[in-house]
């Protein structure tokens, strides 16, 4: 009798099934620290070979992991160390590449990465405007409703998604083709939906169709010193006041993530070389869709404008500014995550409150970390603007912390959920690192809902995350 595997082997041939141990190494390894054992990796190229692995693995009770650009940090696409699980990788599926100029809107494969796409919708002067610093594939962007560093002015994936085709994890391995790019279709319920942020817990998203957005025609950068603490969100709300909807980013950036970003990263230029580094600085970013326009006043010489302005109030909440090239700015900031690797053990949260609440966190947080973990250093980045924050934590190689992290996981959990009403996964979804956390604090009715959802659409049971 033909084995699974051999059958899978014969569907998808040499380049879309692997089964020996060094060609499933890099699938069953995490971006981070998460590290499993796959019985074998599935390759489809189509919609079709899709829909055939996950009918056969139904039926043969074998559970699969959709993989995408496997640079999650929830171990929410690889394996477990069973040895028993399958890794369906998106990475053969990168047909279509479809624009429509006309409606601003494409049809993409996905596993087309964010770069891949973007690199193509340039010439037509457009893009999708997720700002992140690793590379994923649509698949995932959409499977973790990634947002990203200018969420404060574009939104996360949801607010881009116009349709879906989904292959569900049943007997059939259904195809469910949501693809439509209306942006207005009000014909029943928004079946899309279900499947952002689900993790690939209710099917396994194979093309995904966006709204565009114009590239911007023009930016202007600036390193921020607040006043203090409670001053952040007063810029914010002044910048806010006085660009609008042209403000791109607001993001906080840590004394700590700084000095290491430049510790690490010798080549980036040092904006505090001629001062004191600060405690916290905050990278502005705002744009315009349009070309200069005669008359009209210069976008940096209005950020002049505006700083000079914020500058001038009672009790301003600016200590100092530097405007500088945007490339070097966020060099920086897209630095911080490999440079924090580089010093010891990172354990990292992706923590989500209202906006008035993050800095009350930050201070809070900080003085029981002092007290309880000394040796940890608090290097946080992330999105001011829209309330989230990586709150990213390095402990020293071969401390204890950095062997079990778990105590200290919970510690910060529950001051995010308990005591400020936060979120304990921004973006970076449950995966098996935050199950147990997911069952702690989601309601017993909501994941009552979501699990009847799961296993209507997914009796398979496919994917790291269990929704009930």
């Amino acid at each position: 009798m033909t084995s699974p595997a051999e059958a899978l082997r014969t569907l998808l041939g040499p380049r879309g099934f692997l089964a020996a141990p060094d060609d499933l190494e890099r699938y069953e390894t995490g971006a981070r620290y998460d590290r499993g054992r796959a019985a074998f990796v599935a390759r489809p190229a189509t919609t079709q070979e899709v829909s055939a692995v996950v009918a056969h693995c139904v039926a043969h009770g074998v559970r699969l992991v959709p993989q995408s650009g496997n640079t999650g940090l929830v171990s929410g696409s690889t394996p477990d160390e069973s040895g028993t699980q399958g890794i369906l990788s998106l990475e053969r599926l990168t047909e279509p590449f479809a624009p429509d100029i006309a409606n601003r809107s494409i049809v993409a494969g996905a596993g087309l990465r964010l770069s891949q796409l973007n690199e193509r919708l340039a010439p037509h002067g457009l893009t999708l405007p997720i700002d992140l610093a690793a590379d994923p594939m649509v698949g995932g962007m959409v499977a973790t409703n990634t947002g990203g560093a200018r969420f404060i002015r574009y939104g996360d994936v949801r607010r881009h998604l116009l349709g879906l085709e989904v292959v569900l994890p049943d007997a059939q391995g259904t195809v469910l083709n949501l693809l439509n790019p209306l942006r207005k279709n009000n014909t029943g319920l928004d079946l899309k939906q279900l499947f952002v942020g689900a993790g690939g817990a209710c099917g396994i998203i194979t093309k995904a169709a966006f709204e565009l957005r114009r590239l911007p025609q023009q930016s202007a950068t600036a390193l921020l010193v607040p006043r203090d603490d409670d001053a952040a969100i007063e810029l914010l709300l002044a910048f806010e006041e006085r660009i609008g909807d042209q403000l791109a980013a607001f993001e906080g950036i840590s004394g700590e993530a700084l000095a290491l970003t430049l510790k690490h990263q010798p080549r980036l230029r040092n904006p505090f070389a001629a001062r004191a580094t600060p405690d916290y600085c905050i990278l502005v970013e705002f744009e315009r869709a349009w070309a200069p326009r005669d008359g009209e006043i210069g976008i940096d010489d209005f950020l002049e404008q505006v700083l000079s302005d914020i500058w001038s109030l009672s009790g301003t909440p600016l200590a100092d500014a530097i405007l500088g090239r945007g490339a070097d700015f966020w060099a920086l900031r897209h630095a911080i995550t490999e440079s924090l690797a580089a010093e010891g053990r990172v354990i990292a949260f992706d923590l989500s409150f209202a906006r008035g609440d993050v800095m009350k966190f930050r201070r809070a947080i900080a003085a029981i970390l002092a007290e309880r973990y000394p040796d940890i250093r608090v290097c946080d980045f992330g999105h001011l603007g829209d309330g989230g924050i990586h709150f990213n934590l390095v402990a020293p190689p071969g401390s204890d912390v950095a062997r079990d992290s778990a105590p200290l996981r919970a510690l910060v959990f529950e001051q995010t959920v308990e005591t400020f009403n936060g979120s304990f996964s921004a973006e970076h979804g449950i995966g098996r690192v935050n199950q147990g956390f997911y069952e702690r604090y989601v309601d017993a009715d909501q994941r009552r809902i979501a699990g009847a959802i799961q296993s209507l659409l997914s009796p398979g049971r496919f994917g790291s995350v269990d929704l009930s």
